[in-house]
């Protein structure tokens, strides 16, 4: 009766501080949510207006050269991608969706790819499907950590994409929705090609006045070239922390709740062996008790 009430206090004791992490754990997810949604809601605004900048200069001056340029490097070379999961476990299936998701859009593109993983534990999932790794990134742990990752990328990529080995490259991140939901998402981001010209061509100016590009339209439109590809890796990757964030917030919600029945299952179980071995002491003295009065008598 002690050996097993005393397994169960080391149980009640082992789970009280496990308990205690989670909630920990929980508290930095949720702290950690606030700074990654507002960098998203503040991208969204900044790179609607650089698509509205860059169709405003392909409108007025065109591309041809650049366009020219990409052209000629589209026959040759392999695919490129980059796919955003996390350093750290404890986020459901967060790192599975996205590998998943990234495995199959690349299998059905015709060339090879080549593949950047953000987080050591997408890099082992994209390992184990058999995609080819180009190279590992850290996952950032803020939003000041995030321009110096964009920055490694754009280099790698860049250096890749000048000497023709890589023709396109394309982001896999999830993508934040609604509570603790995130469904993952894909984009393009070169060749700039003239599909991707007139899609920004076509955007609708959103006043009635006309737009104007001031300082010459070639110098201007690299300059927003730049803050195109800047921005949709900075927005992707601040996204995939966001959804990475919000996944983790609802695991330890959920591990905080299956811990906390588990302690009721264990108190219930040790008082009610607690209250047995008292009724069976009580009822060994009610005994001895008996007995030695029949012994008198």
């Amino acid at each position: 009766m002690s050996e097993t009430t005393a397994s169960l206090r080391r149980k009640i004791g082992g789970a009280g501080d496990l308990q205690s992490v989670v909630r920990t754990m929980k508290a930095m997810a949720a702290s950690s949510i606030g700074q990654y949604e507002n960098s998203v809601r503040s991208l969204a605004d900044y790179y609607r207006t650089v698509e509205l900048g860059l169709g405003a200069c392909f409108r007025e001056c065109g591309a041809a050269s650049l366009m020219g340029e990409q052209k000629r490097e589209t026959d040759a070379g392999v695919i490129g991608a980059v796919v955003f999961g996390s350093d750290q476990g404890l986020v459901g299936q967060f790192n599975d969706v996205v590998s998943d998701y990234a495995v199959k859009k690349l299998a059905a593109l015709p060339a090879k790819p080549q593949v950047w993983a953000v987080g050591e534990r997408v890099h082992a999932r994209l390992v184990a499907a058999g995609l080819p790794l180009r190279g590992l990134f850290a996952v950032p742990n803020s939003v000041k950590a995030i321009t110096p990752l964009v920055g490694q990328i754009l280099v790698e990529s860049e250096t890749d994409h000048s000497q023709g080995e890589v023709i396109e490259l394309h982001l896999f991140y999830n993508r934040p929705k609604s509570g603790a939901v995130y469904v993952p998402v894909s984009q393009r981001l070169l060749p700039l090609d003239e599909k991707w010209q007139r899609q920004l061509v076509e955007l609708p100016w959103p006043t009635q006045n006309l737009p104007e590009v001031i300082g010459g339209g070639t110098t201007t439109l690299r300059v927003l070239i730049r803050e195109y590809l800047f921005v949709s890796l900075f927005r992707a990757c601040a996204e995939s922390l966001a959804s990475e964030n919000a996944s983790r917030l609802a695991a330890m919600q959920r591990a905080d709740k299956n811990i906390g029945e588990l302690l009721e299952d264990f108190n219930r179980t040790f008082h009610r062996l607690r209250q047995s071995g008292i009724d069976e002491e009580l009822f060994d003295v009610i005994s001895g008790f008996e007995a030695l009065s029949l012994e008198e008598k």
